[in-house]
């Protein structure tokens, strides 16, 4: 997948110290990925990089909202989310992203790119079932609720349950209570 150069950090050029990064994401990010839960998103990434003489340490904060459809009803509503990793990155022989996070790069690198780190933090922020808030305190008003309830089994009161038991079994229930 082609890299997006503003999420490109040349690092060889920074001092040591602290450096801050904001990225606003919106949902052109999310169309590079190939990603279309979204109907839209305003998303900001604030990303803290400790530039150390061997290491590099990365803190991403993300927060915002996603316009995404609810599983329930199909409605789109603004979902917040917010979510935070921290990443190592040190220096080896070799490329290596086996841990969460930790990753190697090789010495004679002089760039990392952010953007999946991002794209990953974004969808994994997620719940896993979206449910429009409307739904949960009862506000929305929508035909495919109404239909839900409609189409929805009844429960029965437990007063009908008795009048429709087995006359048969009336003898056994004596049995019982005549210890």
């Amino acid at each position: 997948m082609k890299q997006l150069k503003e999420f490109t950090i040349p690092f060889v050029g920074l001092k040591v110290g602290k450096h801050h990064f904001d990225y606003k994401i919106e949902q052109a990010f999310f169309d590079h990925f190939e990603y279309e839960d979204f109907n839209s998103s305003d998303i900001k990434v604030d990303l803290l990089l400790e530039k150390k003489a061997t290491l590099l340490e990365l803190n991403f904060q993300v927060s915002g909202t996603v316009n995404v459809n609810c599983d329930v009803t199909n409605e789109p509503f603004d979902l917040p989310i917010a979510n935070q990793f921290d990443l190592v990155i040190k220096f080896g022989e070799e490329y290596n992203d086996d841990h969460i996070d930790i990753l190697i790069i090789p010495h004679g690198e002089y760039e990392i790119n952010v953007q999946q780190y991002i794209y990953e933090l974004v969808v994994l922020a997620l719940p896993s079932k979206r449910i429009h808030p409307g739904v949960e305190d009862g506000t929305l008003d929508s035909e495919i609720l109404d239909k839900l309830e409609e189409l929805s089994p009844k429960l029965k009161d437990k007063k009908e349950d008795k009048e429709e038991t087995d006359p048969r079994w009336n003898t056994l229930k004596k049995l019982l209570t005549d210890k």
